[in-house]
């Protein structure tokens, strides 16, 4: 085996009160593509400032081969002294690395170069900041969430960039499908220490699943030998009139052990406040076209959305998704066609910039400084209740918001946004900074949410697990409704991606045989198929069996009781509700067309 190019062992670091890092390791190989995974807070981004050099360890050892080269992602990068984008790029290369490497990337990811710093955008300070970490090409890559602020299509090429490339590779993401895509061994970081499982992230969870699984019968197999040793306490030595001392000392060894044991953290607990149910028409957009000078943002777009419905919104930076989500909503009049929204709605939101004062408790944000309560779901409930659902802790009600980490900003937002009574959800990029076990429940609520949900998302993962129809963007202003997830987006289209060409500035020519991304009409051929019949006279029935079983599983969800009572039960009916819904809509598609030939060949 080749010697590590990095190595960290028993790593401490405390910065006051409980220990953030209790003998973490990390070891990287030549070539080696590694996940780094844990909560928010748990110490992944400080571990990685680490192994980077940028900040030093209390206790452990830290080697790096001398000859290696280390390059790190930070997640708010340093402009100080880069006049340009192309400045700040090229002050990453080494003396031996090509200058023309630079330009390859920047134009892959759409950048001239020529940018100001203080004029980029979250997502091109993104692009920029890979930029100067993937030009030098170095040994180690340590990523810091690369795809934060990324488009889909720039975290596709991203992924076809690591696949090539020879550098060794560890990285800390919230996108899934990323880390699947991209690790070969996951370093899991948990309550200061760190556990290794050399196999890619997609077998985390099982394995995360095992551990806890092995803890609590650990834990459980302490206490039963305490109570063993408590009674042999209470009846042995008083029989024999003599104190064991050793025997003694080991059972109060053992109880420090017991008490002190530190389970894994707890999940934050998200339920919507309850309010009144929507009309069974939310949103009614008829041939709405939104131009800003020459560019068509939106063309002629129609789209009816239903009470239940849960609406994905993707395509590329600068395509025009919050321009349509905002006219979806009615907060932006379309230069023509109209936008009807149904009775009683009451909508709740996040947008993407997220911008909060800085000076604001996090008490006073969560009630809007009325009082310290709050009324979620028809329940008084005091501030601090809300935020010990959401992992806060007591003493953070008078912290102000510019001390907490970007995941824990996200987890407020989150309670805030669920503390109020709505029955619209309007989500855009909600899976920001979000940790796993909170994107996980965040994807239940979603995909359980009573009322419905539009949403601007770039994490693939996210968007199958939870929407039932994806408005993609087709370029110069078309956008198309599939049903289902991304992925079922990607089927439709034959696996052809959302947008096709670069980033931005990067796009390439469009083919002409990649406009016509829609299902082509069938040719008449003077009459149909036996197939075609026996489809077009039992796809009616087919229909109406799925929409008798979607009515029964919505009735299974009305309940108000069921996810408190089997959490698992209430995901997986909503999952056989996505399913159904899905497939409904794809019966009715194949009906539709099917009927339209019918009617061409017979007229």
């Amino acid at each position: 085996m080749a010697p590590p190019l990095l190595n960290l062992d028993g790593i401490h670091l405390t910065f006051g009160g409980t220990p953030l890092l209790a003998g973490a390791s990390l070891m990287v190989l030549p070539g080696e593509r590694i996940a780094l995974v844990g909560r928010n807070g748990s110490g992944k981004s400080t571990l990685l400032k680490i192994a980077a050099g940028m900040v030093e360890a209390q206790e452990g050892e830290v080697f790096r081969q001398p000859s290696a080269t280390v390059r790190y992602l930070p997640q708010a990068p340093d402009w100080q002294g880069a006049a340009t984008v192309r400045a700040y790029v090229e002050a990453g290369l080494g003396p031996a690395d090509d200058p023309y490497r630079a330009t390859y990337v920047m134009e892959h990811l759409g950048l001239s170069g020529d940018e100001l710093p203080e004029s980029l955008s979250g997502g091109e300070a993104r692009r920029a900041a890979l930029a100067r970490v993937l030009a030098p090409a170095p040994d180690i890559l340590l990523l810091d969430e690369p795809t934060n602020h990324l488009d889909l299509p720039t975290i596709e090429w991203l992924e076809g960039e690591l696949a090539r490339s020879t550098s060794a590779l560890v990285v800390i993401s919230h996108d899934r499908r990323f880390l699947e895509r991209v690790s070969r061994a996951t370093v899991w970081l948990d309550r200061g220490t760190t556990r290794r499982h050399d196999k890619g992230f997609a077998h985390f969870e099982e394995w995360r699943d095992t551990v806890f699984e092995e803890e609590e019968r650990e834990h459980h197999k302490l206490g039963r030998k305490i109570a063993r040793e408590e009674d042999w306490l209470r009846y042995g030595v008083t029989a024999r009139r003599k104190r064991n001392v050793r025997r003694l000392g080991e059972l109060h060894a053992l109880r420090a052990s017991f008490r002190g044991h530190q389970g894994p953290q707890g999940s934050a607990r998200m339920a919507q406040a309850e309010t009144a149910e929507s009309g069974k028409l939310v949103i009614e957009a008829e041939n709405i076209t939104k131009s800003y000078g020459d560019r068509t943002v939106v063309g002629d777009f129609s789209i009816r959305v239903h009470r239940g419905d849960r609406i994905g919104i993707v395509g590329p930076n600068g395509a025009g998704k919050t321009t349509l989500i905002n006219m979806l909503i009615g907060q932006l009049q379309p230069d023509t066609g109209s936008v009807r929204l149904g009775a009683n709605l009451e909508m709740a939101s996040i947008d993407q910039k997220r911008v909060l004062n800085e000076d604001e408790t996090l008490a006073h944000y969560l009630t809007d400084g009325r009082g310290d309560s709050l009324l979620v779901g028809g329940e008084q409930k005091h501030v601090v209740s809300v935020m010990k659902d959401f992992l806060f802790q007591p003493e953070q009600a008078r912290t102000p918001i510019r001390n907490l980490s970007g995941g824990e900003r996200a987890r407020l937002i989150l309670a805030r946004l669920l503390s109020r009574p709505a029955n619209l959800l309007v989500l855009d990029e909600p899976t920001n900074d979000l940790d796993m076990e909170t994107l996980d429940l965040l994807q239940e609520l979603v995909a359980g949410f009573d009322g419905t949900v539009v949403l601007i998302s770039h994490d693939r993962d996210f968007l199958d697990r939870t929407v039932t129809a994806t408005i993609a963007s087709e370029g110069q202003g078309r956008w198309i409704v599939y049903a289902g997830g991304y992925t079922d987006m990607l089927a439709q289209r034959g696996g052809k991606p959302a947008a096709t060409g670069r980033p931005n500035g990067a796009q390439k020519p469009e083919r002409k045989e990649a406009k016509s991304a829609e299902p082509r009409p069938r040719q008449a051929s003077g009459k149909l198929s036996y197939k075609q019949k026996y489809a077009l006279e039992n796809l009616p029935k087919e229909m109406e069996n799925l929409a008798a079983e979607i009515g029964k599983l919505e009735a299974r969800l009305a309940d108000p009781d069921l996810y408190a009572k089997d959490p698992q039960g209430f995901a997986r009916i909503a999952g056989q509700l996505d399913e159904k819904r899905a497939s409904l809509s794809a019966k009715e598609e194949e009906w539709l067309e099917l009927e339209m030939l019918r009617e061409e060949i017979e007229g």
